[in-house]
């Protein structure tokens, strides 16, 4: 009976914090309109998601969509059409508890830049880019809600917790919600740095610092995550 009120309150709880971190995004322009979901594991099984066509700046939580392990709706509103795209993340990265993506307007402009490096789309630029979001994939255009960016997804082999979906958004795993929405801020305001320094040959962080900072903080890098 404890554990049940313990799952209970945990549940509570997330469904609160998606809620407060939603609104957060939202109200910072992070994401327009009702572009942008996320979602966490339950500690009991299945998973929560923000529902379709829903702002995340006015989330209520007891209509969140509640999903059992198949994604198969529980409880609550329809979820976002984007449930392949974390079935497919949750799915090949099995430490990632949350996910978080938003139509965040430099990550966006970034994924459509034509000299970006699928493999790792942003250069090292600063340590909190690195110890946050690793590198970045970027995967080619779908249609939002198309099961074929599942395929993408998993093709990356969990390599990646953060990944850049072309002309449409930012896609980041965490292993908490806070952690999720961290590193998906972080890798916004790497992108707006880059679009900045487009063009003026700024210094990037040296192969060694890179390495470096991948040994002090733990960092795991793909292979060839960095060869800019």
């Amino acid at each position: 009976m404890t554990a049940m009120r313990t799952d209970t309150s945990n549940e509570t709880r997330l469904r609160e914090d998606i809620c407060r971190f939603g609104r957060s995004l939202f109200e910072r322009g992070l994401t327009p309109g009702s572009s942008g979901n996320i979602s966490v594991r339950l500690d009991g099984g299945g998973w929560l998601v923000t529902p379709t066509n829903a702002s995340l700046g006015f989330l209520d939580p007891a209509k969140l969509s509640r999903l059992d392990d198949q994604a198969r709706l529980v409880s609550g509103d329809a979820p976002t059409k984007e449930v392949p795209l974390h079935t497919a993340l949750y799915d090949t990265r099995g430490s990632a508890r949350a996910i978080v993506h938003l139509h965040s307007t430099h990550s966006v402009a970034l994924s459509m830049l034509p000299e970006v490096d699928p493999r790792a789309a942003l250069p090292p630029m600063t340590a909190y880019y690195l110890m946050k979001c690793g590198a970045t994939a970027l995967v080619p255009y779908y249609r939002p809600g198309d099961p074929a960016v599942a395929d993408a997804i998993k093709g990356l082999a969990g390599k990646y917790s953060s990944v850049l979906l072309a002309n449409h958004g930012p896609v980041v795993a965490g292993d908490t919600l806070e952690a999720a929405v961290f590193a998906t801020e972080e890798l916004e305001e790497t992108a707006k740095l880059y679009l900045l320094l487009r063009g003026m040959n700024p210094r990037y962080l040296s192969p060694e610092q890179v390495t470096d900072l991948a040994k002090v903080f733990g960092v795991t890098l793909p292979e060839h995550g960095h060869g800019h």
